[in-house]
């Protein structure tokens, strides 16, 4: 299933909620990383079914949304996704961001929780605590070979598609437009998150270290964890199912009581 849900072509809903009699599941809203589309979340939809209704997140700009306006800062991302999830508001949400992912997710749960509606938890993966200043550098102004190394880099892709003409045309507006919404972004200092905040992380991941990975306690006030996987940027493709299996475990644990 490949569905726009409720009107809104941010949301893709693949796969139905396995809802048991008496059981009301929690909603899991999936905010893909930099480049990335829905459809690298599949597997992870399908797989968490039977723990939430999975939402992943289809950024404007790929796949079926190739040629709209691409927002080119992660407030604009974050206003967009929390305009889509009108139709879910009051449902128990958690929120799962992988890379700048966990940027929009946390962006977006500081808005939920201006509005009144706090997140059950934010799951954030493969990024540093937004309090870490680093200088991100200047990718999304440098030429395509040189962006889509630093694509290879974390992620392993094949050079040979890296290389051909057709794919780098569909890929390149949105890559280069979230990189320079990650590059230019600055936190904007507020209380802690009533949100509690559970961290998943590659323990080799060159962009966010074990030590900046657990300095987001520095803004979680409602509860914390940390759990390292094996593996660098993109430790959660090869550790899938372990990664599955925490997510399930902190689905659970937000939505207890």
């Amino acid at each position: 299933m490949n569905a726009v849900d409720r009107g809104s072509p941010w949301i893709r809903r693949f796969h139905p909620p396995a809802v048991r009699p008496g059981t009301a599941l929690p909603v899991l809203v999936v905010l893909p990383h930099a480049g990335g589309s829905a459809s690298f979340y599949f597997p992870f939809s399908r797989d968490l079914a039977a723990h939430a209704e999975v939402l992943t997140v289809q950024y404007p700009g790929r796949q079926e949304r190739f040629g709209e306006p691409i927002p080119d800062t992660i407030a604009g991302l974050a206003d967009g996704v929390e305009r889509a999830l009108e139709p879910w508001r009051g449902r128990p949400l958690v929120l799962f961001g992988h890379s700048m992912g966990a940027m929009v997710a946390y962006e977006l749960a500081r808005r939920l929780e201006a509005a009144g509606e706090t997140p059950r938890g934010l799951i954030v993966s493969g990024r540093r605590s937004p309090l870490i200043t680093r200088e991100e550098g200047d990718l999304h102004a440098q030429d395509d070979d040189t962006l889509l190394a630093r694509v290879h880099s974390l992620s392993g892709t094949d050079p040979a598609l890296l290389a051909d003409p057709d794919f780098r045309a569909l890929i390149l507006p949105a890559l280069r437009s979230d990189y320079r919404a990650v590059e230019t972004w600055r936190h904007v200092p507020g209380a802690p998150l009533r949100t509690p905040v559970s961290v998943l992380g590659g323990e080799s991941d060159p962009r966010a270290s074990v030590a900046e990975a657990m300095a987001w306690r520095d803004v979680a006030g409602a509860g914390f964890g940390f759990r390292g996987f094996p593996g660098g940027h993109f430790y959660l493709v090869e550790q899938h199912a372990a990664v599955v299996r925490a997510v399930a475990e902190d689905l659970s644990g937000f939505t207890a009581g």
